[in-house]
């Protein structure tokens, strides 16, 4: 191990559709407890019995979601997966992966359907009370190789058409602007074992700062 937790970690997954963050995080979840680290990983939306009926509407819902309906949806979804998981998990310790968060909400809901950013920001703040990524690794690959790793079945967020997520790709890299010491970019265009590498040093690296 490279250290004892009395506290937890919270690492959240960000990136396309497409861009292979969910492989990398069960990667990185194997590589974990390898070490002797107790792991959970989860996801937003749908985390848990509320969030999963969340999940079904914003994603298969066939009918009409207004773009405000859908930011409440998933900031819902938040405030209730921060409570009943991710802060009872990081106080007894553990090491939380998350696949999408916060970040998500701004690129998808800010970037991409043109809410109102510092709008999106605040009601974030709400949402999670208190408790914030201590890492995010943003998986970015161009939208044209997402789009093809997808495949033709898509849900309703990734039907949303190839400007959407040319928007959102240019969302996620500005919020990395913003956040370069929390967010760590990683070109998800290269080999699987080539990302895994690139994305445990920089884990390794955290585990040894703390």
């Amino acid at each position: 191990m490279f250290f004892n937790m009395q506290k937890g970690l919270f690492i959240t997954f960000e990136g396309a559709d497409g861009s292979g963050k969910t492989t990398q995080l069960n990667n990185i979840k194997t590589f974990l407890e390898e070490k002797g680290y107790e792991v959970v990983i989860t996801r937003e939306p749908g985390a848990l019995d509320i969030g999963q009926k969340i999940r079904n509407i914003l994603l298969h819902h066939d009918g009409i979601v207004p773009d405000k309906c859908e930011m409440f949806l998933f900031l819902a979804d938040r405030a209730n997966h921060i409570e009943t998981f991710i802060k009872p998990a990081i106080e007894q310790g553990k090491i939380v992966l998350c696949d999408r968060h916060t970040d998500s909400t701004i690129a998808y809901q800010g970037y991409g359907r043109g809410q109102d950013i510092n709008l999106l920001k605040e009601l974030n703040k709400i949402a999670v009370n208190g408790i914030n990524p201590d890492l995010t690794l943003l998986f970015d690959v161009s939208t044209e190789t997402a789009q093809t790793r997808v495949g033709s079945e898509k849900d309703r967020m990734e039907s949303a058409g190839i400007e959407f997520h040319k928007k959102v790709r240019n969302g996620y890299l500005e919020l990395q602007k913003e956040n370069p010491n929390r967010i760590k970019l990683i070109n998800a265009n290269n080999s699987i074992e080539t990302v895994f590498e690139d994305t445990k040093n920089i884990i390794i690296k955290l585990l040894q700062e703390k």
